[in-house]
């Protein structure tokens, strides 16, 4: 992959929001560091524009987040969960992500998916081709398309520096070596050590 990156580069970030949350979840039982991941792609050039689309629930729970996102400079972009008859549940912006992207397409130098989707994958080839956009996505890599890899200008696999990239969660907790205990065995009057 070639991957140029400078200063004056005009970069925008789309963050599948629902997509990162589950991969840290699963892979790390941890939460992850928007504002970390948003840096390191940014890299010192112009961010032009950060947007994460977000799912609201039923329970209003994630207000706090989505402000939290807004804090760091990230627009949040927010669609109601959908449940239907049968209980089951839809939500994703797939679809919504894709359309900004390509609107957004014209003002960029450089388009950074934040998503280990390979339904992507022909947004990168449209934004590369007819827009002539660099693309790189920056994901769990162990969670993330290899067709979406191969597609991408640059990928940042998040799971080479986990600790840097998540909030909470067992690999956040500083673990202090574990120390064997006495091994003193008491059999009448001896002692065996």
């Amino acid at each position: 992959m070639s991957v140029i990156k400078h200063k004056e580069q005009r970069v925008g970030i789309f963050i599948d929001t629902q997509n990162l949350y589950h991969c840290a979840k699963n892979l790390y039982n941890a939460r992850v560091n928007f504002g970390q991941i948003v840096k390191d792609a940014v890299a010192g050039r112009a961010l032009i524009r950060a947007v994460a689309y977000v799912i609201t629930t039923e329970a209003g729970d994630e207000k706090a987040f989505f402000e939290a996102l807004q804090k760091m400079g990230i627009e949040t972009k927010t669609k109601n969960l959908q449940i239907f008859s049968s209980g089951s549940k839809k939500a994703d912006w797939d679809v919504g992500l894709a359309v900004d992207a390509i609107k957004l397409a014209p003002k960029l130098d450089t388009v950074i998916l934040i998503t280990g989707d390979g339904d992507f994958v022909p947004l990168i080839e449209y934004l590369k081709i007819n827009e002539g956009c660099q693309v790189e996505v920056i994901s769990f890599g162990k969670s993330t398309s290899s067709k979406l890899i191969e597609a991408a200008d640059d990928f940042i696999d998040l799971d080479n520096n986990p600790r840097k990239y998540l909030l909470g969660g067992p690999q956040q907790r500083e673990r202090k070596p574990r120390q064997a205990p006495s091994q003193k065995i008491q059999l009448g009057d001896e002692k065996i050590t």
